[in-house]
Order: structure tokens, then C-alpha cells, then sequence
């Protein structure tokens, strides 16, 4: 089964947009994500509709933040790309009128649920700005590398 890597990609591009004092095309979007800028038009045109992200067209176009990443929570994101299914796992109905699955399909519901509840609580105590905090010293020690390389 395919993963969906769409929450950690679009954090890392709204990280990158943070950076950014110019708006950023679909195109180097797509770059940076190996992927179509058709797609990524699609996946960011969620974030607009939620007041992310905005976008201009033409020479000079392209997605920019329309808030800061303080204001940005982790579950904003996931909200915005429509709540992408956590599990894999779920329910059967193969039988419904057997008791002994209903019992276990009451036991698997209600350790999803709780599992659902810690990871929304997890994305709504953070801000896409927290992570870049918590990166903070790896950036620049890599930055620091990378200087003295160069030289």
C-alpha cells in the first residue's frame, strides 16, 4: 500500500516559503518535490482555499504564505489537505450480526479513535515555525560546513 507523504511535503515547502522573500512557482515546487507542477497547483490550490497560502499569476507569480508559520499549526495543514487517512487498518463487516466481530470491531474503532486524537493533538500543539526551530542548530552547523568547504 502507497504511503501518503503529503503533510511532511507541504510542510517542508511552506518551511521553504518561509524562507522565501519572492513567491514560489509550481514549477520549482515540483523541482524541489520531484513531482508535476499540475499536482502541485492541485495539492496547494487546499491551502488557499484555507487562508494558508495565496498565489499570484504571471511574471513574478506564484504561492506565498499568507500568514506566518507562528499561525500555522501542523493540524491547519492536515485540515487543509483533507485529513488524509492515518490507517490502514479498519472494521470488517463481513459479518455484522456476529457479536464476537462486533466486539472486536469495537476494539479496533476505539484504538483508532485514540490514535486519531493523540496525532491531531500532536499537530495542533505545533506550528510549521516550531520545526523550524527544532532544526535551528542542525541548519546552521550545516550552513557553517558548507561555508568552510567552500573556501
Amino acid at each position: 500500500m502507497r504511503t501518503d507523504s503529503r503533510l511532511s511535503r507541504i510542510l517542508h515547502v511552506l518551511m521553504h516559503l518561509g524562507e522565501c522573500e519572492d513567491p514560489m512557482t509550481s514549477q520549482v515546487i515540483g523541482q524541489m518535490l520531484g513531482t508535476n507542477p499540475s499536482l502541485v497547483r492541485r495539492t496547494m490550490g487546499g491551502l488557499r482555499d484555507a487562508g494558508i497560502l495565496g498565489s499570484t499569476k504571471g511574471h513574478g507569480g506564484g504561492w506565498y504564505l499568507e500568514r506566518p508559520l507562528t499561525d500555522i499549526s501542523l493540524a491547519d495543514v492536515y485540515a487543509a489537505l483533507g485529513e488524509p487517512k492515518l490507517f490502514a487498518i479498519g472494521a470488517s463487516d463481513d459479518t455484522p450480526t456476529c457479536l464476537l466481530e462486533r466486539s472486536a470491531n469495537a476494539a479496533t474503532r476505539a484504538a483508532l479513535d485514540a490514535a486519531r486524537e493523540r496525532f491531531l493533538d500532536s499537530l495542533t500543539s505545533q506550528s510549521v515555525a516550531d520545526l523550524i526551530d527544532q532544526s535551528r542548530d542542525e541548519i546552521a552547523a550545516f550552513q557553517r560546513k558548507a561555508s568552510a568547504s567552500s573556501d
